[in-house]
């Protein structure tokens, strides 16, 4: 069986959206293992690959993987919204992916504290350099802020109950594995397991993840910024695993496709509804089952 550590989500799809067919630049975000990349610098022979990343590991395994293509890719140690900040040649680029979220790197490393299934550290920092770990937030924050959390960025119902138990029990003993933190909100929201419902679990690390990395913010103005720098046809590219990411992105793009003020539309979308990933993909990766591609060009 493949595994889904270099199965890269919606291939196929994202290549005939980035329209990867073209000469010119083409940025990576959130590069991850490459399995974007490879694709698109072994389909075309002038294509050139920038590429970011916040976690070194994956970027130095990247920067192996994609050895052979040396020459024609640069790879950045640093939050793809720093972009519009390059001296880059930006009517080079002709297209732009993030395939946001969480990468099977991350989830099948327990050392980096990212899975509940895996009894790991609470770390969930995708940037070493950051100093902020799950743990530190678990255990210090106040309750009021952690519910708020819970709350924001897992949209979870019990976020209150939650947040009041974690600070009960972290005053008998400090929460420092996922294990631990897993025991705590199984308690509180009573899971028992059933089919075709997701664990309240993965809400809770979603928000912690998301809180920790600040993979949200900024997000929004991103997209504004670099419209505002490449040239006509360019496009962009968004995969997104949770409705607070794809809502950021469908409203993004719908402003700018839109008429206010008599001004004229800065993007054309390319996707009226988002792409999902086939059954056949599903059952060979079932964690791209809720993966959605949205898709836009440059007027």
């Amino acid at each position: 069986m493949r595994s889904s550590l270099h199965v890269p989500v919606l291939l196929e799809e994202t290549m005939d959206f980035l329209g990867v067919n073209r000469e010119g630049i083409y940025v990576d975000c959130t590069i991850g293992l490459g399995g974007h990349a490879l694709e698109l610098l072994q389909q075309n022979p002038k294509a050139k690959l920038v590429g970011f990343d916040l976690d070194e590991q994956s970027l130095l395994k990247t920067k192996e993987r994609l050895m052979p293509y040396a020459d024609r890719v640069e790879l950045y140690h640093s939050d793809f919204r720093y972009l519009p900040d390059l001296e880059l040649d930006f009517t080079q680029i002709r297209g732009i992916l993030l395939d946001l979220g969480l990468s099977s790197y991350h989830l099948d490393s327990p050392e980096r504290g990212f899975s509940y299934n895996k009894q790991g550290p609470l770390d969930m920092r995708m940037d070493l350099r950051n100093k902020t770990t799950a743990a530190k937030l678990v255990n210090k924050s106040s309750e009021s802020n952690l519910a708020q959390i819970f709350y924001d960025w897992g949209e979870l119902r019990q976020a209150r109950r939650l947040a009041k138990e974690i600070v009960s029990r972290r005053k008998i003993k400090k929460i420092e594995t996922t294990t631990e933190l897993l025991k705590i909100v199984e308690d509180v929201c009573q899971w028992k397991p059933q089919r075709g419902k997701t664990h309240p679990a993965a809400r809770v690390f979603q928000a912690l993840r998301i809180e920790i990395n600040q993979e949200l913010k900024g997000l929004s103005e991103f997209f504004e910024r670099i419209v505002e720098k490449i040239r006509v046809k360019t496009r962009i590219v968004a995969v997104s695993f949770h409705s607070l990411e794809d809502r950021i992105v469908k409203r993004t793009f719908a402003n700018l496709a839109s008429s206010p003020n008599g001004r004229a539309p800065i993007l054309k979308i390319l996707t009226k509804k988002p792409v999902r990933p086939s059954e056949r993909e599903i059952q060979q990766n079932f964690r791209s089952r809720s993966a959605k591609l949205r898709a836009a060009e440059r007027t």
